[in-house]
């Protein structure tokens, strides 16, 4: 492997940065895009349940808050209980871009990954078809020799691809998630805004 990647000059460099990155992402996202995470299963229960029984207090808010994104959501809305529900509405919209914002966080740095790295393979491709026909002895090297240098420049090409397509299926695959989680979080918020108003019963 040491040796392919000597061969394929310096341009391959940038692909393995790349690469580091992308899999650097892609196991952060990974490991923060569970829905055990993002949109805890009964949370919306609990939080009714509670509202319910004790009413709206500061621990209610700040366990919400510092729970997970859609208790973040949920705890913006409550802090509006007293206002109309437009307010409310609003307050949790605002709450749920920046979690939205926060969801989508290395997911542009992953697409441009996937959008350059082909980029990066047909560069180096290109800087090593330059310096193999850009050689003094090339015209008089064995048909041979000049295809072996043809295939090690071609390792560039080869690698891009290697990196670009995992980087586009993860980032298809997450940003499939974070709209999932975002209409979730919106249909639970607006649902929990309307039980407090009393337009909703469960």
């Amino acid at each position: 492997m040491l040796a392919i990647v000597e061969a394929a000059g310096w341009p391959i460099w940038l692909l393995i940065v790349a690469s580091i990155v992308a899999v650097a992402v892609i196991v952060e996202r990974l490991i923060f895009l569970r829905a055990s995470n993002v949109t805890p299963a009964g949370l919306f229960d609990e939080t009714v349940n509670e509202l319910r029984q004790r009413g709206l207090s500061d621990a209610l808010l700040t366990n919400l808050a510092q729970g997970s994104p859609l208790g973040r959501v949920f705890a913006a809305g409550l802090k509006q209980t007293k206002s109309s529900p437009e307010i409310m509405k609003e307050s949790i919209e605002e709450a749920g871009r920046t979690v939205a914002y926060e969801l989508e966080r290395f997911l542009t740095t992953l697409g441009t990954i996937a959008s350059i790295s082909p980029l990066l393979g047909l560069f180096g491709t290109v800087i090593g078809m330059i310096e193999i026909f850009g050689a003094p002895s090339a015209a008089g090297d064995a048909p041979t020799i000049l295809a072996h240098g043809i295939s090690v420049a071609l390792y560039n090409t080869a690698f891009g691809l290697i990196v670009a397509v995992p980087s586009m299926i993860f980032y298809r695959h997450f940003r499939a998630k974070v709209d999932g989680f975002v209409i979730d979080m919106e249909q639970q918020s607006v649902k929990l805004a309307e039980i407090v108003h009393g337009a909703r019963k469960a």
